[in-house]
């Protein structure tokens, strides 16, 4: 057996424990760090909305052996305002992104890239997003992230009980948050691949959420009957227990979504693929540890404050300080402590007469 599943097991049988519900502020604080940190970038940086969103106009032209810094000067002659977005996707294509153009400043561009690469103006695959289009995708993405928490704190509410329903939503709103404001901090382009990423994760967050809860469930069902342990303790069980199990998920998860990061957007240069793989990337990380760190805590702590959890927590507290029943004991002359002994039965002997 090898040491984590050896370690998984101590961990089940509660033989080895990890204090997670006592430590929670500095879970607490860890997270909001990173929530500032994310706030900060938000208001200072703000997220780069692709045209899909605020609209423009999108040109792509495919070459060998085409760089950044041509695609750059073509933009550069054809007196281009506003601002212009020049990303390289692989080895052999380059795309520029402008703000909304005229019909004959598109025609200005295409004609500066088209020589700039030596290619003709048909080749160049130009994609145009009105304003309004982008308003009504900006919309319907809002939409669906509201309408998915809705519908998951009325099922959470129905499967398990209220408090683990905004506890878990809470959790998935810290995933989010943290999420966003991280990619404000790398300027990568918010696209619909972004919003996909978003909403795969809420999803994974909710997965792993739900595991945890289920056994938090399992061992607190009889807990007020028993007065074993306190909720808190039971939950930071549960934790324990499901502990090396969401690790290994995670884990697993990880690895493609992180080849696909570093591999295909980093060394490769797919472009296409680093909007969904940074998203989903960043919010598997978050949501095994919110569902850890965050969501179980404020769980115990919104039932600890219930007058059947509180008295629970005296009993246990009372049972735990009442004094173990000792044997009688003895002093001898040496002044030595011996335990105090009842008479000696003797076996009565036959006597002859």
């Amino acid at each position: 057996m090898s040491k984590l599943s050896g370690l998984g097991g101590r961990l089940y049988r509660g033989e080895t424990s990890i204090d997670f519900i006592e430590k929670r502020r500095r879970w607490y604080a860890f997270s909001g760090i990173l929530i500032i940190a994310s706030a900060f970038a938000l208001s200072f940086q703000g997220l780069h909305l692709g045209i899909e969103f605020k609209g423009g106009s999108s040109f792509t032209v495919s070459k060998s052996a085409i760089s950044v810094a041509d695609a750059n000067a073509a933009v550069t002659e054809s007196k281009i305002p506003g601002e212009v977005i020049v990303q390289q996707l692989g080895t052999n294509k380059v795309r520029v992104q402008t703000g909304a153009l005229s019909t004959v400043q598109s025609n200005a561009i295409q004609d500066s890239l088209a020589k700039k690469f030596g290619v003709s103006v048909d080749a160049i695959d130009t994609q145009i997003v009105g304003p309004s289009w982008g308003k009504e995708i900006t919309r319907k993405a809002l939409y669906g992230l509201f309408g998915f928490l809705i519908v998951v704190l009325a099922y959470l509410a129905m499967a398990f009980e209220p408090k683990m329903a905004i506890a878990a939503i809470i959790a998935v709103i810290h995933d989010v948050f943290i999420t966003v404001g991280i990619y404000a901090l790398v300027g990568f382009d918010v696209t619909p691949a972004t919003v996909i990423g978003f909403l795969t994760i809420l999803g994974y967050s909710l997965y792993d959420t739900v595991v945890v809860f289920d056994k938090v469930r399992e061992n607190t069902r009889t807990i007020t009957s028993t007065s074993k342990m306190t909720y808190s303790q039971a939950a930071n069980l549960a934790v324990n227990q499901t502990l090396v199990r969401s690790f290994n998920t995670s884990l697993i998860a990880l690895m493609p979504v992180g080849s696909i990061l570093f591999v295909g957007a980093g060394l490769l240069g797919a472009g296409t693929l680093k909007d969904l793989s940074l998203a989903l990337f960043i919010g598997l990380a978050t949501g095994t540890y919110s569902s850890i760190f965050i969501a179980t805590p404020i769980l115990a702590r919104l039932r600890e404050h219930e007058p059947a959890m509180q008295a629970l927590a005296k009993r246990v507290a009372l049972r735990s300080a009442a004094p173990v029943a000792a044997a009688p004991v003895a002093v001898s002359a040496n002044g030595a402590t011996a335990a105090k002994r009842g008479p000696r039965n003797q076996p009565k002997r036959n006597r002859r007469r």
